[in-house]
């Protein structure tokens, strides 16, 4: 069985308005280039309990997690505590963590024109962004240096720790991807078709949704809207799946639809 793909974004910034989330749709974008899909996702607040008992969740399962954000060196930064509690282990200096740490300290100083003092209280203070739960691995950040982290859990799950900055998370994603799930991802595999049907109610196509699911290997799904700029009210009615099942449990949908007598409009691939 493959893993299933899940992920966690960590921040009271998202929760309390101030800053849009901007993870979940890039990784499942990024996910979706290599035919895979998340499958779940979860948005948790600066809160110690609230983060280890997601963790701690998220480590029983079988999944690939990416977890965003919090694995700073501040008091608002709590994800790699979290971690390391919700595993049952001692939080360490990862030694690579450290020679990369300092690398970046290096060439910080370099670029001002100042020489590099290892004892400086900040610098000092730097080194705990590389404190990870033990037996933690490096995932290796292009922007500037400062690497996440992964963990592997009980029940089998991989956790991947990368920091809430997009700029620094996108690409470090797409690393692990490409680097550790290359053997999963499947080119074209996964495919969304869909038809907008106008000015219908979804509980009376519902039979319908159900049939197709229960002699189909896809998901069906059903968006509504009551307000559409240009389609009024309507639904937007499809299928998902591997792009075998998807082709035929299409066909199935549009036939159910037109024996209806409902009005049909554009198609939909994805």
């Amino acid at each position: 069985m493959n893993p299933e793909f899940g992920l966690i974004i960590v921040g009271d910034e998202i929760l309390s308005g101030k800053r849009q989330d901007k993870h979940l749709p890039k990784v499942a974008e990024l996910l979706a280039a290599r035919g895979l899909s998340l499958a779940w996702a979860r948005v948790v607040g600066d809160d110690r309990a609230r983060i280890t008992a997601a963790l701690r969740e998220a480590f029983a399962s079988t999944d690939v997690v990416f977890c965003c954000g919090g694995i700073g060196a501040t008091p608002d930064d709590h994800t790699r505590q979290c971690a390391a509690a919700a595993l049952g282990v001692e939080l360490a200096l990862h030694p690579e963590a450290a020679r990369l740490i300092e690398q970046r300290m290096r060439d910080i100083a370099a670029e001002q024109g100042v020489p590099f003092e290892p004892e400086r209280p900040d610098n000092v203070h730097r080194y705990n962004m590389g404190v990870f739960p033990v037996g933690a691995a490096i995932v290796p950040n292009p922007y500037n240096k400062i690497p996440g982290f992964s963990c592997t859990g009980p029940g089998g799950a991989a956790v991947h720790f990368v920091p809430g900055f997009p700029v620094m998370a996108w690409p470090m994603i797409e690393w692990l991807l490409d680097e550790r799930y290359a053997h999963l991802q499947q080119a074209n595999a996964w495919q969304e078709r869909s038809v907008i049907v106008m000015g219908a109610m979804e509980a009376a196509l519902t039979p319908l949704m159900e049939s197709i699911e229960a002699s189909h290997a896809v998901k069906v799904f059903s968006l509504p809207s009551v307000d559409h700029p240009t389609y009024g009210r309507h639904i937007e009615l499809g299928v998902k799946g591997s792009v075998g099942a998807v082709g035929e449990a299409f066909e199935a949908l549009l036939q159910g639809l037109r024996s209806r007598g409902v009005q049909l409009g554009p198609e939909l691939v994805r």
